[in-house]
């Protein structure tokens, strides 16, 4: 199940941006892109819509007042070049805020934190992201999740193993994790996340994964012997 997009922006370059966002992830679905609040509050009558990307700066009524004038709307993520605005619309309880430039990398934690939130709410489960941006060597890489064997913190910075490649981003362990999906990564220690697809047997407080062994720490030891018997008996 896509997730149905709407783009609101009175500036066509950022129309552009974000449509080409949308359409490099598979998991969404464009309905439309409209250039002030008016044409908005029409297409959300008429078309079920999961997100908006909704500008807070346009002519006639700003994005701040589109929300506040409607009684039922889907997730808002709004986008602005005013990082001021962001207290007001946390404030609204929208879902997130992002300002422009906006970056794919930024684009797609949204997404992620999207789904996680909606995947409580929909019939269906909607496609689980099939990879993560990672920034390495003051590059971005777009990492495929099926290539990722085990994560590992660093303090302020985190290395990500796979068999091509070590990514070190200058990231933590804990914003890394909101971006995967918990049915495939675990965390085995406190400085440890490893794939699920990539363990090989667990031995006493090691788990090897690849031709490597990496220790469990016995605060997650538990539920981490829970994930392997649910995965034995499916």
């Amino acid at each position: 199940m896509n997730l149905k997009c709407l783009i609101v922006d009175d500036e066509p370059l950022s129309l552009d941006v974000l449509e080409k966002y949308i359409h490099d992830m598979p998991e969404l679905e464009l309905i439309g892109r409209c250039l002030d609040a008016f044409d908005a509050m029409k297409k959300l009558k008429e078309t079920d819509i999961d997100l908006v990307f909704l500008d807070i700066n346009m002519p006639k009524l700003s994005g701040l007042s589109m929300v506040k004038s409607m009684d039922h709307l889907p997730e808002i993520v709004f986008t602005t070049a005013y990082p001021e605005y962001a207290v007001e619309g946390f404030e609204l309880e929208v879902l997130d805020y992002l300002v422009k430039p906006i970056s794919f990398e930024r684009f797609v934690k949204t997404i992620n934190k999207t789904q996680k939130k909606l995947g409580n709410h929909t019939s269906k489960s909607m496609a689980a992201p099939a990879f993560i941006m990672v920034k390495s060597d003051k590059k971005f890489y777009k990492v495929p999740l099926s290539d990722i064997k085990y994560i590992q913190s660093m303090g302020d910075f985190v290395k990500i193993y796979t068999d091509k490649k070590v990514y070190i981003s200058s990231d933590t362990l804990k914003n890394v994790v909101k971006q995967l999906p918990d049915k495939i990564f675990i965390r085995i220690h406190k400085s440890y996340i490893i794939s699920l697809n990539a363990f090989r047997y667990m031995e006493g407080n090691q788990i090897k994964i690849g031709d490597e062994f990496l220790p469990v720490g016995l605060t997650y030891k538990d539920e981490l012997l829970k994930v392997l018997e649910i995965r034995n008996d499916s």
